[in-house]
């Protein structure tokens, strides 16, 4: 037991620093994709928009591979081999000549991003199952810390040039993996490892995999949906607040701060306070309900003060996350705990590219001339209708799960 808790806290590090070198590097991506333009504004934003599809095609590709490898040869060369990889990309983006090297970088942070699912099997692994929504909470937590910090530091670090911060997040990344070599154990037994298979180390073949645990696939989609539902904000915050309330820049960067703020703080320590007083199964549901009054909340607000308190009851949503992951990993033996992270990771993948497309036209759609009524927070609506199909998806679902010993 007591080799648990530093495990998890290096996790916890290893999260918090990936989520800060990205962080670090989102306030100068646009203007030194820009810079290879030519400085051109049009050709650049296209650009930047490819290339983040780009980076999301390759979580989707890698992440069931990265979690299959896991399940085969352990978390700990994964984790390792991955962040190392992360290093390299940022290092290779600072000198990068040109967009093609650029595009090469971006490739290799979309398949090491894929780490994540193998430090969520890490979670599951050493945690016991009264102990893992709390052990998960702390994934939404490390991703709270990382963007509060990480697009301040990184536009402070950019007043020295515009490659400074990933030369920041390069040496943080190493750093990271110095430590992990020296100080992380391997958390999964010899006993529990599984053959490595092509079939089910792809996104689609490890969705199909999960068919084999029925109570899961009504969790699985609970999660997408969730995930989807949840791609409005940062697909449009900036967008509504700015065409809604007319905030400037450093108004709507203290609000994504008190975001941040928030879910840390819900997902880092409420998690496991409320998980153990409602179990997993009640959180997970009155999540759900709840999230369907935020979202709509969102749409109605008329006022600016209205979204800090939208802000401040709807981080307690946060609680679904760490709650369906700590379900969903009890229905799955110990040596599939990789295979299920990496299908959650295409998951999320899928629902990253999807739900900015869908967000954005219903903004663009219901704010403009041809709309049947001026309604700019449509996609806040379509969440809500989104969290409400979730619901009713997870009440039969929940019913139907059990443990896997």
């Amino acid at each position: 037991m007591s080799a648990r808790r530093p495990a998890v806290l290096f996790i916890f590090i290893t999260l918090v620093l990936d989520i800060l070198g990205i962080g670090l590097i989102v306030p100068v991506l646009p203007k030194l994709i820009q810079h290879y333009q030519g400085g051109d504004v049009a050709s650049g934003s296209f650009s930047y928009g490819m290339l983040a599809a780009l980076y999301a095609l390759m979580q989707f590709l890698f992440a069931p591979l990265i979690g299959s490898l896991s399940d085969r040869y352990g978390r700990r060369p994964v984790i390792l081999i991955s962040l190392l990889g992360s290093a390299i990309d940022y290092f290779l983006i600072a000198f990068a000549p040109n967009l093609v090297w650029f595009a090469i970088g971006r490739i290799i942070a979309g398949i090491t991003a894929a780490n994540y699912a193998a430090a969520s099997a890490y979670i599951a692994d050493v945690s016991p199952p009264e102990k893992r929504a709390a052990n998960f909470g702390l994934i939404g937590a490390a991703f709270g810390i990382g963007f509060i910090i990480g697009p301040i530091l990184g536009g402070l670090l950019a007043k020295w040039g515009v490659k400074v911060p990933f030369f920041v997040a390069g040496g943080l990344t190493l750093v990271n993996w110095a430590y992990g070599w020296f100080v992380l154990p391997e958390s999964l037994a010899p006993e529990n490892r599984r053959a490595f298979s092509w079939a089910r180390s792809n996104p689609v073949g490890a969705l199909i995999a999960l068919r084999r645990f029925p109570a899961l696939l009504g969790l699985v989609t609970c999660y997408f949906i969730a995930l989807l539902a949840h791609q409005v904000y940062p697909s449009i915050w900036v967008l509504y607040t700015t065409y809604r309330y007319s905030w400037t820049e450093l108004q709507t960067g203290l609000s994504l701060a008190a975001v941040g703020f928030m879910a840390g703080m819900v997902q880092g320590g409420l998690t496991k306070r409320v998980v153990g007083a409602l179990g997993e199964r009640k959180t997970v549901q009155y999540g759900f309900t709840l999230a369907i009054f935020l979202y709509a909340a969102y749409g109605f607000a008329t006022q600016p003060w209205m979204i800090y308190v939208c802000i401040f009851f709807g981080s307690l949503s946060g609680l679904v996350t760490p709650a369906v992951q700590s379900l969903m990993t009890q229905s799955v033996p110990a040596n599939e705990q990789g295979e299920l992270q990496g299908a959650l990771s295409s998951l999320s993948s899928v629902a990253g590219v999807a739900g900015p497309v869908a967000c954005t036209q219903l903004f663009g759609f219901f704010i403009g001339e041809k709309a049947p009524m001026q309604l700019p927070g449509a996609p806040f609506f379509w969440s809500s209708t989104l969290m409400l199909v979730a619901l009713a998806i997870a009440v039969p679902a929940l019913k139907r799960v059990k443990a896997v010993s």
